[in-house]
């Protein structure tokens, strides 16, 4: 079921997943009136559940979970991509659902999301599929070394994904992927990583909050940089690489979409996320209007706010390093302390190691000063290695 119907305070939103997405986008929901439902196959107490009005705790393949749930709900998101097909299909028809299935279908699968990206003609590494040893052989030969090879499905923060170089044994790269469909790239030797986060309304208008910049350590974000330290003319791509997403699928919801900015000064797109980002984080603490109340507008029905970016800011994140233990929390003096740091924690109940667990966003006259304050901060609080 889609349709142009707009939505207002009490009506109850349905959120698919459980995590701190959904956390965030309940609470933004909350604060205007809305009620909020989430489904989840976590436990009890998520931490989306633990801002929502109802928590539904079942499997996505369980249609009378689904049903109860969607007896409740006026309008359905989704916080996370990895919702399963047949899950979407059968919300999709019985509510609205937004982003729409075909979307979320596309973007949670590297090989369908590649092959989105060559049909619109929007700028990719070079890739190839492969299925088995001996197309992993004809790929690399084709592509050339160092390439990167990634599982179709169900990748992030650099999980299954491997770097092959001059000396690598194919065979032994591909036993890590034996029985799975994989995307094969071509290396970028790119010079930042950037993003940009925005929102397209069910009338179709869009919404960015501008180009950040992306530091990552092992994979998984370290810190934001907003606005990113990018010439007009690698920002203007940018911009124009996300209205071609945005509009390509149809979309509707905050949606991010990563990009690689190479030493020639051309942006190419690396990964979609169809749903908020960890890199618009910032946008809590420095914009008019965050990325969780933008999709809380499209998925609504209502017009999109104002992205205008207040502050320059950085955005911290707090990986499961920081806790002394699993269960023992850090001493937060020095960020409750700080005058223009702001703590996010996402209510997770363990601290395992490389665990996103909550953010800092600190503002400053700069994004450079805010990137030292930011380095302070978590020099302060410190990290544990086991």
């Amino acid at each position: 079921m889609s349709d142009k119907t707009a939505f207002q305070p009490p009506a109850t939103i349905g959120i698919l997943g459980g995590g701190q997405l959904g956390r965030m986008l309940a609470l933004e929901a909350r604060r205007c009136g809305y009620r909020v439902a989430i489904f989840t196959d976590e436990a009890t107490g998520c931490p989306a559940g633990q801002i929502a009005d109802w928590e539904v705790n079942a499997r996505y393949d369980d249609t009378e979970a689904l049903d109860s749930f969607l007896a409740r709900v006026d309008v359905v998101t989704v916080e996370f991509e990895n919702i399963p097909d047949a899950c979407l299909s059968y919300v999709e028809a019985r509510k609205p659902l937004r982003p729409g299935r075909n979307a979320v279908f596309t973007t949670q699968h590297r090989e369908r999301e590649k092959l989105f990206l060559r049909s619109q003609n929007i700028p990719c590494a070079p890739f190839q599929i492969v299925e088995d040893l001996a197309g992993l052989e004809r790929a690399v030969a084709g592509l050339g070394r160092p390439c990167v090879v990634k599982t179709a499905a169900f990748g992030y923060d650099g999980k299954g994904q491997a770097k092959i170089g001059p000396e690598s044994e194919l065979a032994d790269v591909w036993s890590g992927f034996e029985g799975h469909h994989a995307v094969v790239e071509q290396w970028v030797p790119f010079v930042m990583e950037v993003s940009v986060v925005g929102a397209r309304a069910v009338d179709g208008s869009t919404a960015t909050h501008g180009v950040v910049e992306n530091i990552h350590d092992r994979h998984i974000l370290d810190v934001t940089l907003a606005p990113a330290r990018v010439t007009p003319a690698i920002e203007k791509q940018a911009l124009a690489l996300w209205e071609s997403v945005a509009q390509g699928l149809q979309y509707v919801g905050t949606m991010a979409v990563e990009m690689f900015v190479t030493a020639e000064g051309k942006v190419l797109v690396n990964e979609i996320a169809p749903r908020p980002h960890n890199s618009g984080h910032y946008t809590i603490d420095a914009c008019v209007t965050n990325q969780f109340q933008q999709q809380l507008r499209a998925v609504t029905g209502q017009k999109l706010g104002s992205p205008r970016q207040h502050s320059p800011a950085v955005m911290l994140n707090l990986l499961g390093e920081v806790w002394p233990s699993e269960t023992r929390q850090p001493d937060w003096t020095p960020v409750l302390s700080h005058p223009e740091a702001k703590l996010h924690l996402y209510g997770k109940q363990l601290a395992k190691l490389r665990r996103k667990m909550g953010h800092i966003t600190v503002l400053g006259a700069t994004a450079d000063a805010a990137l030292a304050e930011a380095r302070k901060l978590q020099g302060l609080l410190g990290s544990r290695t086991a």
